[in-house]
C-alpha cells in the first residue's frame, strides 16, 4: 500500500506522517503528479489560506482526478477538505478541485465565541460513514480554522461553533475532515485507520 501525502507548501506534513505511523502505515510525498499513478490512496493536508491551494496546478488536479476516477480513496484534511469543494470566499479567484459541490464560507460566531475556531469540539454524526466507523456522536476532535464547508448530502458529521458546519464529508471514496485527526487522540487515529481500511477494499 502506497499512501501519497501531497506537499503543496501549506501543511504540517510531519504531524500527518506521525498520525499515519500511529495508525500503522507510512506515507510517501510524491515529487510530481505522475508519481500518483503508483499510489493506492491520496491525502491532501493543509493549514492556512485557501490561496495556497493554487500550488495544486492543472497537472496535480488532473492526476488526482484520474486516480479518484480509478477508485483510489482520497482524504482531505482541514484546508485539504475545503479544496475538495468548488471554491472558497477566502480566495474568490482560486478554484477547488470540485469533487464535492458547494462553496466554503467564513465561519460566523458571536461573542464570546472567537474566530478562528481553535480547540476541541464535538462531532454530530449525520449518517453511516466508513471513515467514521466506530466514532460516536459527541466524540471530541481538534479544530483550527476560520472557514467552513457547507452542509450538503456529502456531510457525514457536523460540528457547531456559532453555526453548524460540515466537520466530515464522504462521497464514495472521496472523504475529508475539517479537524485534524493527527491531533485528535485515539479518535483521530481510529479515523485514519478507517481510511486505511478503505484503501484495502
Amino acid at each position: 500500500m502506497t499512501i501519497a501525502l501531497i506537499d503543496y507548501g501549506a501543511g504540517n506534513l510531519a504531524s500527518v506522517r506521525r498520525g499515519f505511523a500511529a495508525a500503522g502505515a507510512d506515507v510517501v510525498t510524491p515529487v510530481s503528479p505522475a508519481a500518483l499513478n503508483r499510489c493506492s490512496a491520496i491525502v491532501i493536508p493543509g493549514v492556512g489560506h485557501f490561496a495556497a491551494t493554487s500550488a495544486l496546478d492543472e497537472g496535480w488536479r488532473d492526476a488526482v482526478g484520474r486516480r479518484v476516477e480509478a477508485g483510489v480513496p482520497l482524504l482531505g484534511i482541514c484546508l485539504g477538505m475545503q479544496w475538495l469543494f468548488e471554491s472558497s470566499d477566502e480566495a474568490s479567484d482560486v478554484t477547488g478541485i470540485g469533487l464535492l459541490a458547494g462553496r466554503c464560507t467564513r465561519l460566523t460566531a458571536q461573542r464570546p465565541l472567537k474566530v478562528p475556531h481553535v480547540g476541541w469540539n464535538a462531532l454530530t454524526l449525520s449518517r453511516p460513514s466508513a471513515l467514521l466507523d466506530g466514532i460516536a456522536s459527541g466524540t471530541q476532535v481538534y479544530f483550527t480554522h476560520s472557514f467552513v464547508a457547507p452542509i450538503t448530502a456529502a456531510c457525514a458529521a457536523s460540528a457547531r461553533h456559532g453555526e453548524r458546519f460540515a466537520a466530515a464529508v464522504e462521497n464514495g471514496h472521496v472523504t475529508g475532515v475539517q479537524f485534524h485527526p493527527e491531533k485528535s487522540g485515539d479518535a483521530g487515529i481510529r479515523i485514519l485507520r478507517n481510511f486505511l481500511a478503505m484503501t484495502r477494499r
